[in-house]
């Protein structure tokens, strides 16, 4: 890892929480269908809408919204409660004001990381909701630059890469998700160390097992200050 130069970080699940609150928000929205369907399967019956809906709404909070109202609809053939969809809506707006909260760590190696390297963000979801988090988190100091991608596969590295004008021989990815923050970085002849978080999405679980020299597996984020030359 002698030369990296730029060492990007995935945002949710990776510097502050993000999925245990959808987690939360998704027990809450089964318990208000749950005259129609069981718990089980109204969390399968989103997935499905979620999935549906990606290339149209794409990630984030907002996209979840959308579609468990979508959902609603669907569960309840159309004869759902508007209080229902009024309730909904309240959820969604709770989790979009949830409070950030730092994972361990965090602040600590990116202050020691910061002057040594070009630090970066590259994460997706909604413009809006991920800029209010990282305002909220207070870690904007650390960063040379932002990167709020419509999603995170090998094209979207690709512009993040001309974006930076950073080569993929000398930049590190730093990310939860095998799927999203590891795999295109590798494709494209990246560095990547994979920091696992606690909770994960089902969308972004892979099967299989990644073998390359420029992957890394690291307990913590505070590792990646052993990691690091």
């Amino acid at each position: 890892m002698d030369n990296i130069k730029t060492i990007a970080f995935d945002a949710d699940d990776t510097l502050w929480g993000n999925e245990p609150d959808f987690q939360e928000t998704e027990k809450k929205f089964c318990l208000l269908l749950e005259g129609y369907l069981p718990e089980g399967a109204v969390t399968k019956e989103l997935f499905r809408t979620e999935m549906q809906n990606l290339s149209l709404y794409g990630y984030g909070a907002k996209s979840f919204i959308l579609s468990m109202i979508e959902t609603l609809v669907r569960v309840t053939n159309n004869a759902g409660d508007i209080l229902l969809v009024n309730e909904v809506i309240r959820l969604g707006k709770e989790l979009l004001q949830k409070p950030v909260e730092l994972l361990d760590g965090v602040e600590e190696t990116l202050s020691e990381l910061n002057g040594c390297y070009r630090l970066v963000v590259a994460t997706k979801g909604d413009l809006l909701d991920q800029e209010r988090k990282l305002h909220n988190s207070g870690l904007g100091k650390y960063f040379h630059h932002i990167e709020i991608m419509s999603d995170k596969k090998k094209g979207n590295y690709v512009t993040l890469l001309k974006n930076i004008n950073c080569k993929a021989e000398n930049f590190l990815m730093v990310g939860n998700s095998l799927k999203s923050d590891v795999i295109p970085v590798l494709e494209l002849g990246g560095y990547t160390v994979h920091v696992p978080f606690h909770s994960t999405w089902a969308y972004e679980e892979i099967d299989r097992e990644i073998d390359s020299p420029k992957f890394l597996e690291a307990k913590n984020i505070a590792e990646l200050l052993k990691i690091l030359p």
